[in-house]
């Protein structure tokens, strides 16, 4: 069991590096919404050579977080959203406890504003 949650633990930290960088979370945006592209598609908006593409995308799927496959003589990039999933359901406990605090943040002033007489808070 603790190797399998070092496991999980060292795949979500290389999803947390290669998401770390403006490129490559430029490049799942795309794939998320415009579906599977070309490198030489994913290339042409940015200011970088193709063999520079190719390297950011190589680090996304080592990270587990595009798949590669070969039409013909192109290699397609497709978005694999199971790590993000993986990295969302660890992120939930956290975000349910900003939830709870700032839920009872707004109760807090709620009450201090009933106090106060000021029915705006």
């Amino acid at each position: 069991m603790i190797c399998n949650l070092l496991v999980a633990y060292q795949a979500m930290s290389d999803v947390f590096a290669a998401g770390g960088d403006e490129t490559r979370r430029g490049i799942l945006e795309r794939l998320r919404t415009e579906g599977a592209l070309s490198v030489s598609v994913l290339a042409r908006p940015l200011t970088m050579s193709r063999q520079a593409v190719t390297k950011h995308l190589d680090i996304l799927e080592e990270a587990g977080l595009i798949e590669k496959r070969v039409l013909g003589r192109e290699r397609i990039h497709l978005l694999s959203a199971e790590p993000l999933r993986e990295v969302n359901d660890w992120l939930a406990p956290y975000e349910a406890e900003w939830d709870d605090r700032l839920d009872r943040l707004r109760s807090h002033l709620r009450e201090e504003g009933h106090e106060r007489g000021d029915d705006h808070a």
